[in-house]
Order: C-alpha cells, then sequence, then structure tokens
C-alpha cells in the first residue's frame, strides 16, 4: 500500500510540474509576440542594410521571441537595437520612426552609408552611428527627440550645417559629432543644450564664435581642428577639459584682448604709471612741474638737489659747457684722424665689393635662369622625350629657398613638355595609322648636355645672399619642395568656403572640391580626411607631397600644390573639366551614348598606361591601391588623367586601412587577396579589369539594385566572357551593336587575362598596353565605325 501510495503522489507530482511548465510556455509566447508595428520596422531596416546574415534575423517574424542578436525586447516593444562591428552595409531606410517604443539605435563601427532618416522615434534616448559612411546633412528631425540623452555620430562623412534643432532636447549629455565634414556657426539653439557634459566637434570644419556654450554645464569640450575664431568666452576657458587647438582664435583674438593680455604692454612707458590719458604721459620725462608724479624717485634720490643754491647752479653750469665743448673738439679731432687713416683701406674695399658684385652677378644669373627653367628642370623638360623613364623627375637635394622655388616651378609647368596622350581625331576615334608607332619606343633624342657641376654648386651659397630674410628652410631639409604651397583661406576663398556646391565628389580619403582662382583658372581641392593623416607628422606629409609632385605623365593627374595650415591636409591638382568614367557610364546618359567603341577603347588604353608608368617606370614602383573608373578622369576630349597616384601610403594606414576594405565588400574593385590584406601591383591590374568591364557592359562594379547573382560585375560576367552569344548580350545596349567582332574578342581576352583569381597568372601592365595596341593595330581603320 504504501508503495502505491508514492507511486500516485510521483505521478501527481510529475503532473503538476507538466502543467506548470505548459503554463510558463503559454505565457512566454503570448508575451514573445513582438507589436506589428516594430516587426514591420525592423524588417524594413533589415531590407535596407542589405538583409545581412545576423544570429536569428530573418528566421521568423517574432524578434522578440526568435531572439535576434542584438535585439533587446520588453514584453511586446523593442526597445534597443545594438548590433556593433558586424561589418553591416547598406543604409537605414526611411521607416525608423515606425518603432514605437525603441530607447537604443547603436549601429556603431559598421559600413553603412546613405543619409541619416528624417523620419526618427521620437521615444529614442541612445543614437549611436559613428565609424560609419554616412553623408549628406544632420537631419533637422532632431527636434523632435526630446527624451534623447546621448547621440554619437562622428567618424563619418557628414557635411552641412549643424541644424537649429536643440530647442526642445534638454535631456542631452553627450553629444559626439567630431571627424565629418560639418561646416557653419553652432547653431543658436545650442544653449538650450543645459544638461550637456560632453561635447565633441574636433576635425570639422566649423566656424564662428563659442558664445552659445558658454552658460552650458559642460566638462569636457574638444573643439580640435575647425576654423572658430573671435574672443573665447571666459567661462568657456574655465571648462574642465577645454581642448581647442588648432583653431584661428589668434587671429581674432589680438583686436579684442582679454584682461591677461594688457599688463604687459602698460612696464613699457615708464610715466604711465598713474593711468592718466596718453597726452598727460608725455610732459613728466621732460619737465618737473609734476612733482606728485615724481615724488617717489626724488625721495630715493635724497632732497639735496632741490636746496642747492643759485650760485651753486651757476657754477655747475659753467663747468657743464667747459666740459661739453672739450669734448666735442676732442670727437672732431678723432673723426679726422680715422678718416685720415682709414680712407685707403675703404678705397680697397670698395673696388673688391664691386669686383664681388660682378662675380656675384654672373652667378645670380645663372641662378635666376635656374629658377625660371632650372639646371634641375632643364634637364627634366629634355626627359620626357626619352621613352618611359622620361617622366620621373628625379628627387634632388633640398634648395635652401623653399618658398622662391615653387613660384619658379609653377611658371615652368606651361612649356614642360609631357608624353602626349594617345593620338586622338574627331567623333572620339582611335587614329589606326598613327598607334602604330605606339608599339615600339620611339628613338631617343640626343641626351641634353648635363649643367657643369661647378655652376650647381657655386649658385647654391649664393642663395641666401639674395633672399636673406628667409630663416625657416633650413631647419629640415625635406621641408623644400617644388609644389606650391597654398594658405587654407586662400583656398576657402576660392571653393566658397567649402561650399556644396563647389563639391566634386567624395571619396574614401576625403572630398574633392572644385577651386576657381582669380585668374578663372580651376582647379581641384582634395581635403584629406582626418583619418587619413591622423598618425603622420608634418615632415611626413611634405615627403608624400614630394613623391606626388614627382610622379609626372599625361595619363597621370598633376599636383598643383598643397596646404598644410591648422591641422589641414590638402592636395591641390589640375582639374579635368570632362569629369570621372563613373559618372559618364552610370550617371549621364547622354554622355555615354557619346562614347563610341573607339573611345573606350582609347580610354582604356590611357589608363592602362597610367598604371605601366606607375608600376614600371617609377622607381621604387608605385601601387594605386584605390583603382576605379571614379579615379579615371576625363577631358572634353575624353583624354585620360588617373588620380589619386602615389596616395597609397594614406590608405594603408590607421582607420583607412579597415575603410579600404570597401573596395572588395561595397565597390567590387578589389582583388581576392585583398580579403588578407595583400595588395600589390597584380591588384592594381585586376581592378584594371574591372573597369574594363564597365566599359565593355556600361554596368557598375556593384549595383545592388540587380539580382543577387548579377550585383558584382566580375562574378556575373566571368562565366560568360567565353561564350559568343553571351557576350553579344553583354555588351552595353547604348552602342547599338557598333563595334567590329574581332576588336570584342580581343578585348575580352585582355579582360580575362586581368581578372584572373591567382595574382601570378595577371600579365603586367606593359603587356596590357601592348595588347591594346596590337588589338587596334589589328583592325583596319575605320571599320566597325560606323558610329558617329
Amino acid at each position: 500500500m504504501g508503495w502505491k501510495r508514492s507511486s500516485r503522489n510521483g505521478d501527481l507530482r510529475i503532473c503538476v510540474q507538466v502543467l506548470v511548465g505548459f503554463v510558463i510556455c503559454s505565457a512566454h509566447v503570448l508575451v514573445g509576440v513582438t507589436n506589428p508595428g516594430d516587426v514591420g520596422a525592423i524588417s524594413s531596416l533589415h531590407t535596407a542594410l542589405g538583409l545581412p546574415s545576423l544570429p536569428g534575423w530573418g528566421i521568423g517574424q517574432d524578434p522578440c521571441g526568435d531572439a535576434w542578436q542584438g535585439v533587446v525586447c520588453n514584453d511586446s516593444s523593442i526597445i534597443k537595437i545594438i548590433v556593433n562591428a558586424a561589418n553591416l552595409g547598406g543604409e537605414l531606410g526611411d521607416d525608423l520612426g515606425l518603432f514605437a517604443s525603441i530607447q537604443t539605435i547603436d549601429l556603431s563601427n559598421n559600413h553603412i552609408g546613405g543619409s541619416i532618416p528624417s523620419s526618427l522615434p521620437i521615444t529614442m534616448q541612445n543614437f549611436f552611428l559613428s565609424a560609419n559612411a554616412f553623408t549628406g546633412t544632420i537631419p533637422s528631425s532632431l527636434s523632435s527627440l526630446i527624451h534623447l540623452t546621448a547621440m554619437s555620430l562622428n567618424d563619418n562623412k557628414l557635411s552641412g550645417q549643424i541644424p537649429d534643432s536643440f530647442q526642445a532636447i534638454s535631456q542631452l549629455v553627450n553629444l559626439d559629432l567630431s571627424n565629418n565634414n560639418l561646416s557653419g556657426p553652432l547653431p543658436p539653439s545650442a544653449s538650450n543644450l543645459l544638461a550637456l557634459t560632453t561635447l565633441n566637434l574636433q576635425n570639422n570644419q566649423l566656424s564662428g564664435t563659442l558664445d552659445v556654450l558658454q552658460d552650458l554645464p559642460l566638462k569636457n569640450l574638444n573643439i580640435e581642428n575647425n576654423l572658430f575664431s573671435g574672443p573665447i568666452p571666459e567661462k568657456v576657458l574655465s571648462i574642465p577639459n577645454f581642448r581647442k587647438d588648432g583653431n584661428p582664435f589668434n587671429s581674432s583674438v589680438t583686436p579684442a584682448p582679454t584682461p591677461s593680455i594688457s599688463p604687459p604692454l602698460k612696464p613699457a612707458p615708464a610715466p604711465r604709471v598713474s593711468g592718466a590719458p596718453p597726452v598727460s604721459g608725455a610732459p613728466p620725462v621732460s619737465g618737473a612741474p609734476p612733482s606728485s608724479k615724481r615724488n617717489p624717485k626724488k625721495q630715493a634720490d635724497g632732497p639735496s638737489a632741490p636746496e642747492e643754491s643759485s650760485s651753486g647752479r651757476n657754477k655747475k653750469n659753467t663747468k657743464r659747457v667747459v666740459l661739453i665743448t672739450i669734448a666735442v673738439i676732442l670727437s672732431f679731432i678723432i673723426l679726422v684722424l680715422a678718416c685720415v687713416l682709414f680712407m685707403p683701406r675703404c678705397r680697397r674695399r670698395r673696388v673688391d665689393s664691386s669686383s664681388k658684385q660682378h662675380q656675384i652677378g654672373a652667378y645670380r644669373g645663372e641662378r635666376e635662369n635656374a629658377g625660371n627653367q632650372g639646371s634641375m628642370h632643364h634637364t627634366i623638360d629634355q626627359i620626357p622625350n626619352v621613352p618611359k623613364a622620361a617622366v620621373v623627375r628625379p628627387k634632388q637635394e633640398p634648395q635652401p629657398v623653399a618658398q622662391k622655388v615653387p613660384k619658379a616651378h609653377e611658371e615652368t609647368q606651361k612649356d614642360m613638355p609631357r608624353i602626349s596622350p594617345v593620338p586622338k581625331k574627331d567623333h572620339h576615334e582611335v587614329d589606326m595609322n598613327t598607334l602604330d608607332v605606339y608599339l615600339r619606343p620611339p628613338p631617343p633624342p640626343p641626351p641634353p648636355p648635363p649643367p657643369p657641376p661647378v655652376e650647381v654648386v657655386s649658385a647654391v651659397p649664393i642663395v641666401p645672399a639674395e633672399v636673406p630674410p628667409l630663416k625657416p628652410p633650413t631647419k629640415h631639409k625635406i621641408t623644400s619642395t617644388f609644389a606650391k604651397s597654398f594658405t587654407i583661406a586662400s583656398l576657402q576663398q576660392y571653393t566658397n568656403s567649402f561650399s556644396q556646391e563647389n563639391l566634386l565628389g567624395e571619396g574614401m580619403l576625403g572630398s574633392v572640391y572644385r577651386a576657381q582662382l582669380p585668374s578663372g583658372k580651376l582647379l581641384a581641392v582634395k581635403k584629406l580626411d582626418k583619418r587619413a593623416f591622423s598618425q603622420q607628422k608634418d615632415d611626413e606629409f611634405l615627403e608624400l607631397v614630394n613623391n606626388i609632385d614627382r610622379i609626372r605623365h599625361a595619363n597621370v593627374v598633376e599636383l598643383s600644390g598643397y596646404c598644410a595650415e591648422h591641422g589641414e591636409r590638402l592636395l591641390i591638382f589640375e582639374y579635368c573639366s570632362g569629369g570621372t568614367l563613373q559618372d559618364a557610364l552610370h550617371l549621364d546618359e547622354e554622355f555615354r551614348k557619346k562614347l563610341s567603341w573607339n573611345a573606350r577603347i582609347r580610354i582604356a588604353l590611357g589608363a592602362a598606361r597610367a598604371l605601366e608608368y606607375l608600376h614600371e617606370v617609377c622607381q621604387p614602383p608605385v601601387v594605386h591601391r584605390n583603382f576605379k573608373s571614379a579615379n579615371v578622369l576625363l577631358d572634353d576630349d575624353l583624354s585620360v588623367r588617373v588620380s589619386d597616384c602615389g596616395l597609397a601610403p594614406l590608405i594603408s594606414k590607421g582607420a583607412v586601412s579597415q575603410l579600404s576594405g570597401q573596395l572588395l565588400t561595397k565597390y567590387g574593385y578589389g582583388a581576392p587577396e585583398f580579403e588578407s590584406g595583400v595588395y600589390t601591383l597584380e591588384s592594381d591590374v585586376y581592378s584594371f579589369g574591372v573597369v574594363m568591364l564597365e566599359l565593355l557592359t556600361g554596368r557598375m562594379s556593384y549595383d545592388r539594385t540587380r539580382s543577387r547573382g548579377e550585383q558584382f560585375l566580375v562574378r556575373w560576367a566571368i562565366p560568360q566572357l567565353h561564350d559568343i552569344e553571351a557576350l553579344t548580350s553583354m555588351v552595353d545596349p547604348s552602342l547599338n551593336g557598333r563595334y567590329p567582332a574581332k576588336s570584342l574578342s580581343y578585348f575580352v581576352d585582355i579582360i580575362s587575362k586581368c581578372v584572373q583569381s591567382e595574382p601570378e597568372f595577371r600579365p603586367p601592365m606593359s603587356t596590357v598596353v601592348q595588347d591594346l595596341l596590337n588589338m587596334i593595330r589589328k583592325e583596319p581603320h575605320g571599320s566597325g565605325s560606323s558610329e558617329d
């Protein structure tokens, strides 16, 4: 009986446990049903991000019940989305405002691009999008985030002004907008951020004064490397952790000095002790009447002077007259003797100096020659006629006067011969007859007579005598550069304060702006991203400028100057009026129709020549590392200029090295070996093959709007390159079939070699150039050129 009773109790206990478990599971299911609005919002976000493979995401339609990674719920509402450093791409979409109760969105350290949506959830308290690739402006809809306590938008590519939208955001404690391209003054509504303790604005282009910050409870304020000016309010100076380097405060503080500047100015004129106006400050120097001002001195000297008798004064005056007379006579005698003794020596010195002036005049003539044409420039001018090696300007010993050389260099640019581009004919056709000449190197001209070494040696010491006031250039050898130095103020003037209207484009290393000089000449100003040179010293930057300046080729964009002021680094290049190949192929439909088959061949040949020069002529070889259609610039006649040459050292360092992974994951130009961090000359060849595919198909290297199998151009094209029927359908429809079949076949063969998955199987660029030229030569002139 006892056994039966115990077994019944055990069964009852099991039933109770099962019932409790069922109730718990049922409650869990009931509670886990996510708000439909939140489901729609997070599904839209997942799609906009490119449907990334995140644990749990997309498996079911219940983010709260299915444990989506980084999603935190409260009952049926999503309250947090935290997905850091997950290599996310895509954009945020326009449905973030559909979240009903979300408090935190943290998507930092990813590769998300596009603009920050204007529709944001009003319940949000923490908004973190730092270290991504967001562009555009900060939305003014921030004004609706009345519960916001912390926001980080730093390390993106945001531009424009900070919106005047802080009127109702009274709970904001931490705000980080650093490392962007923000400009303009601080918004007046920033004075309403009465809870703000930390504000980071460093590495932007913000300007104006700091007056709106003076009544905020800030403990940490970083405004380094901006364009703030004017006097700094005393309350701002009292912030415990205030960093302000890299701003032109000095230029505006001088006319409005702070109290600490005035005391050093008063001790200079001694009579201004009483604080009287400047007019009354002069009499005490020569006259004795204002005795009250001179009492201290008289007490120090003793009271005997004012008590002297009139007779004593007369005697002293007589003695003074006698002594002065004797002194004058002796001085006159000494002067006459000095003239008699030193006259012959003066004559000799005059003769010597005149002869020396003759000698200096001769050398100065050579130096001025060297300035305008230069022994160094003269030899370079002759070099471009020599094949390949002609275009490298050898690095010379830096000259002592660093500010005169760039002017002379700039003047000589007009006369400096360049390697002529590929021969052109009307309507963007390639001249088949003249291109045969490019198959073999031209005969070298007789070498120019090198300047006598004695002249070079004798000219250098004379330079300091020519411009004595210059002191700094002798401190560092590498500070001497041939490139012209621009000021940040002049570049602001030429680019209309780096306005959006002058923005030509944005890339991994920074933004490019159009600049117009007073003469009307156009230049392209590349404003480097702070992350590209954060670990680079000034001397290293000038060495980089020197290296870029030595790159000289008809198909390479030429450096016109540089700027290194106020913590900024800018490179100024020649302007190409035709825009980029990327825009010509993918944005401008009318321009794309003008790109005939022969024009595309010529563009490919020009770009190939540029890489051939970098890889095989420059010593040491130069790896481009960022070759893409956006860096292939065109003139009005479709001649090619490749940009960003010589900037690889900036890409390989710091945060930019991480961003460079986008070449593979986002843009489709990176070779397979780039996944393991390897980038060589052969990687450039692969990227060139991708650009040739763009010329062939008219498609982008990566197009997210297409189906998954067609998004990456290389993956889609490779299986079809040797299928004749498929190949015909791959060709850009805008060509309307106007191309020679053999020429198409040769073009595809070159592409297939360049995009080989193994680097060792890719040809050198000199072989690619020869293959393109052979392809052109094999086509009879005019065949397939039915295009206009």
